[in-house]
């Protein structure tokens, strides 16, 4: 089983990869069947496959950014939750989203569940990019 800390290690590259849009560098966080739901109520999208194309899709063309809000949370089972807020361009619109992110684990360390929790009522316009 996952060790509490290495759950909270995770989540917090997590972060730091996208603050630093390195898709590769998420993707390979997740387990080969993982599945990603983001928003929480959008189709899950499953595989590394499909997860890969999210994430060039989505925050690849985004040029986005992220902060933790705080500490990561974890669980002895194999779970963690964090705060955070993503900040980006949405086409050609700066925005910000608070954003809190619960994910699963497997034993190996992996992603296997990611749910994202944000909708428009968490997103904060900024300006014209």
């Amino acid at each position: 089983m996952i060790k509490p800390e290495q759950i909270q290690q995770c989540m917090a590259r997590y972060v730091e990869l996208v603050d630093s849009c390195d898709i590769d560098g998420i993707v390979a966080l997740y387990a080969a069947d993982a599945v990603v739901e983001d928003p929480v109520g959008n189709p899950p999208i499953v595989g590394l496959a499909a997860i890969d194309a999210f994430y060039r899709e989505g925050l690849g063309l985004s040029e986005a950014r992220a902060t933790l809000s705080g500490p990561v949370r974890a669980t002895l089972n194999g779970c963690g939750a964090m705060a955070f807020r993503v900040d980006l361009n949405w086409s050609g619109q700066l925005c910000s989203i608070e954003v809190i992110d619960v994910m699963e684990f497997d034993d190996a360390g992996k992603i296997r569940s990611m749910k994202a929790y944000w909708s428009a009522a968490n997103l904060q316009l900024r300006g014209e990019a």
